[in-house]
Formats: C-alpha cells, structure tokens, sequence
C-alpha cells in the first residue's frame, strides 16, 4: 500500500478528486487536510499561495492510474502527487484497501 500526498488549489477542487478517486475505485479512502500554506518558486517567481492537502491510500499497482486520473482532472500545470509506501499497519484495514479498489469488473 502506499499512501499518495497531493495538492489542490481549493476545498472544492479537492473535494472534486477525492469524490472521483474514490468512485473510480483508484482509492479506498482519501482524506482532506484542509488549508494550507505552500511557499514554491513557478516560472521564476517564488509564490506564497494557500492550498488544500489530500492523502490517498491505494494498493502499489493503482499508483499509475491514479497519478494518471489526477493529472487529468487537475488544474495544475504540473500537481504536486507523492507515494510514500506504508510498511506496515493494521492488516484489516490493508486489507480493506485492496478490496475497495478492485478494478470494477
């Protein structure tokens, strides 16, 4: 499993993703953070810009696809989308994770 840390400019963009990356059943569950402050250089220019953190927990082999449906739906030019692998947990619950995002059939 890994755990997936994404960015979004607005609660309701990131509302937006979660709904659709859970629906698609790229993730099981995805949380939203909430506000944040993101301090970044784009296009030459260092940005002092408010956002919303999500985290996204799927199996390892739906990474792709999801990285792939967030570039899609994003506004970003370039999202900010991060695995970090989770090694160990609640077994149940990895459980829980591979069965909710079983490719639909």
């Amino acid at each position: 499993m890994v755990l997936v840390y994404m960015t979004a400019a607005s609660r309701e963009q990131a509302m937006g993703l979660a709904r659709s990356l859970v629906e698609r059943r790229l993730a099981a569950c995805v949380n939203i953070l909430g506000e944040i402050g993101s301090y970044y250089w784009w296009n030459g220019k260092l940005c002092d810009e408010k956002e919303v953190a999500l985290i996204a927990k799927t199996p390892a082999n739906r990474l792709d696809e999801l990285v792939t449906a967030v570039k899609d739906m994003h506004e970003y030019e370039v999202p900010a989308i991060i695995a970090i692998p989770a090694v160990g947990g609640n077994p149940d619950f990895l459980e829980w994770v591979v069965r909710e995002t079983l490719p639909p059939v």
